[in-house]
């Protein structure tokens, strides 16, 4: 049960929220409790909103913005969104199994995604406090600055929705998946 009511359809979320819902369920067909629970501050939803557009358009690829969710969401406990990620890296992203289960170790079979990751999941837990070296080799694998800026931009994103589920304890509406070793 949440901590705060979960708006139960679209038209129960605040009016100027209402509109991003629809948008949303356009999008992937439903408005999963993450975005009707967020619509409680239309504000937060649109910030959430813009800032995971803007990304999408980025130089990352879908399957490495899953894997950095998926790393992410391990590191931070978040129940919500490993599952949400773990069915979009199957679904949408077509990682493997075996791949999700190494994003969510903050690691991949791929070298160049394993930088990706295993510098996300650095991040998060040092907090942004990365060493030369970590910085070192994202960049060694192939990243440019622009992509490096993107890698800690989806940490944030990712952050935040993390934080919103687990602060507000948003009901998973995904297949669960186990919470292996949040830090």
């Amino acid at each position: 049960m949440s901590r705060i009511p979960t708006p139960a359809t679209i038209a129960a979320a605040p009016a100027a929220a209402q509109p991003l819902l629809e948008a949303v369920k356009k999008q992937l067909g439903s408005a999963p409790n993450l975005f009707r629970i967020t619509a409680t501050s239309p504000a937060a939803l649109e910030g959430y909103l813009s800032l995971n557009g803007a990304l999408a358009k980025g130089a990352l690829d879908a399957a490495t913005r899953e894997r950095i969710a998926l790393a992410v969401a391990e590191v931070n406990g978040c129940r919500y969104c490993l599952a949400a990620h773990t069915y979009l890296g199957k679904n949408v992203a077509k990682l493997a199994d075996a791949e999700i289960a190494a994003n969510r170790n903050g690691r991949s079979s791929d070298p160049k995604a394993d930088a990706a990751v295993s510098f996300a999941r650095k991040v998060t837990l040092d907090r942004g406090a990365v060493t030369d070296a970590d910085f070192a080799r994202v960049r060694g694998a192939g990243y440019s600055d622009a992509e490096i800026v993107e890698i800690v931009a989806h940490v944030a994103l990712n952050t935040l929705t993390n934080y919103i589920n687990e602060v507000f304890g948003t009901e998973v509406d995904f297949p669960a998946v186990p919470v292996s070793q949040a830090a």
